[in-house]
């Protein structure tokens, strides 16, 4: 048991720690944000932003995704993510971000098994992504509070039918 004299191991620890986990920030693009429905758009934005920047602060590996911008039908992430968190997102032309060989490989490339992750929409770019990961033995976070769906419905349905063991998700359930 850790204690004062016996600090806790930061990369192995049970907990999240700046050293054992990783961001993942998936398909936050205008027409993605605009197109949320089941929580106000400023909030949700507000909310990424803190995300991204307590991510920089304790400099947590982070992984940007998104899709079809290379392609020209949608637009880059937007900047309020941009202007904190450095890189370039890795674009995509798959629906679900973890069948990206590139995406995958930036996952992998990080060593962690502890994810947190925002993507919009809940119900497809959170839901898919997440549900493989943990397929893989990952402990998977969705921050609840900054992602969103295309309906208050949608959203609410998603994540308690795919996480109802944990409300945190974990190692949750695949059901």
């Amino acid at each position: 048991m850790p204690s004062p004299l016996t600090p806790r191991d930061p990369v192995n620890d049970h907990l999240l720690t700046p050293q054992n986990c990783a961001l993942l920030i998936i398909d936050y693009q205008p027409i993605q944000v605009t197109s949320v429905a089941s929580r106000d758009r400023r909030e949700l934005v507000s909310n990424i932003v803190a995300v991204a920047r307590v991510a920089k602060l304790y400099d947590l590996p982070v992984v940007l995704s998104t899709v079809n911008v290379k392609t020209g039908i949608n637009q880059p992430m937007i900047t309020q993510i941009t202007d904190i968190v450095p890189g370039e997102p890795i674009d995509r032309t798959t629906v679900n971000a973890w069948e990206d060989e590139d995406f995958y490989a930036a996952v992998k490339a990080t060593h962690r098994k502890k994810l947190l992750v925002c993507a919009l929409w809940t119900e497809v770019c959170l839901c898919f992504p997440v549900l493989d990961a943990i397929k893989e033995n990952y402990e998977v976070y969705p921050i609840i509070d900054a992602v969103g769906g295309t309906s208050p419905e949608a959203h609410q349905l998603r994540y308690r039918r795919r996480f109802r063991e944990d409300p945190l998700c974990g190692r949750g359930s695949l059901r």
